[in-house]
């Protein structure tokens, strides 16, 4: 593979404000955020130190709202020139930015990820739906017209077609991006697929918003386990309880299949192709956010920007391909947003 240097733009070296003389000072781009997005971030990052006359960016974890709210803390040497997401920003994050001097964001969507449902490689297989996933891990369900501790406490006892296998699930922490799609997507989804939303409408007198809140509130009896560290404390706890199941972002399983197997959702089998075509019904988005005006004045920070969506890096034959990364079909609109620095509308 080769890579071709970049040019800084004209634009971005008019992007440097007062405000950021002091930054300077400072000589490597700094990252911080998502665990999802880290492994492709350090990838670039590694690539980049090896084939541009910058030093290596430094690329921490934390989860995407982590990330954010460092993000947020305001312009200067020392605050983080980048947050990886592995959801989108929400308006309140933008309003503290905004609050704190970070009034121009630009977004950056660098391709897709599958969440996965996996468990010990010697264990039971499992073909799961969300309504599955639901009635496992759903604080209280719907019965006989009112809302009852959920009682289910074998896969078995949930869906006769699954293992005969205590449930134990190792799930993603609030704080980070693959919770809030595992809660829209799985969760929520799960609780109408299996017509307990509309249940649960009827016995709070139609309100939608409890309705939602109610199909995504999870149990807290140490069936389903909250994990704030990152993929690694997940596989680690599969492997001291290898009847535990774990949600994953789809890249760390491919590079863990010698501890782990998938399972399938709704009949499909996770991969690149079926998160690409659509058929795989648990798949976001990824990003990374760009602080404009620390452009042209932290030195690399543009080049790195512009080096991660070149079509050799996140396009469909880049390494990031290669270790799961689902190419984004609009990446040449996302390339064409870094060049001119289009920052984002408000919202």
């Amino acid at each position: 593979m080769s890579f071709v240097k970049m040019t800084v733009s004209s634009a971005a070296l008019l992007a440097a404000t007062t405000g950021l003389a002091t930054a300077q000072g400072r000589d490597n781009v700094q990252v911080a955020g998502s665990s999802t997005v880290l492994p492709y971030a350090s990838i670039v990052a590694e690539a980049f130190g090896e084939n541009f006359d910058f030093p290596t960016p430094v690329v921490e974890s934390g989860g995407s709202s982590a990330g954010l709210a460092r993000f947020c803390e305001g312009v200067g040497e020392n605050t983080i020139d980048i947050a990886n997401a592995s959801r989108a920003i929400r308006s309140g994050e933008v309003e503290t930015c905004a609050a704190n001097g970070v009034s121009e964001i630009i977004e950056v969507r660098i391709g897709y990820d599958g969440i996965v449902f996996a468990s010990d490689i010697d264990g039971e297989s499992f073909a799961f739906t969300p309504a599955d996933w639901y009635k496992a891990l759903a604080a209280e369900l719907p019965r006989d017209g009112a809302m009852v501790e959920n009682p289910n406490a074998n896969w078995a006892e949930v869906n006769a077609d699954l293992p005969d296998q205590e449930i134990l699930a190792f799930i993603p922490g609030t704080k980070h991006g693959t919770r809030e799609v595992f809660e829209e997507k799985v969760l929520l989804a799960g609780c109408e697929e299996s017509g307990a939303f509309e249940q649960i409408l009827e016995i709070n007198g139609g309100d939608e918003d409890a309705a939602e809140a109610a199909c995504m509130e999870t149990r807290t009896d140490g069936v389903s386990v909250d994990i704030d560290g990152d993929y690694t404390e997940t596989l680690a706890r599969i492997e001291a309880n290898p009847q535990g199941l774990g949600v994953f972002g789809l890249s760390f399983y491919e590079n863990n299949t010698d501890s782990l197997q998938v399972a399938t959702m709704s009949g499909v089998e996770p991969s690149t192709e079926t998160i690409a075509s659509g058929d795989y019904p648990v798949s976001r988005p990824l990003f990374f956010y760009v602080k404009k005006a620390h452009l042209g004045v932290i030195p690399g920070l543009q080049e790195f920007v512009e080096f991660f969506v070149a079509d050799e890096i996140a396009g469909p034959d880049g390494p990031l391909s290669d270790y799961g990364l689902v190419a984004d079909p609009e990446l040449a609109a996302t390339q064409e947003t870094v060049a001119t620095g289009t920052t984002m509308s408000a919202m």
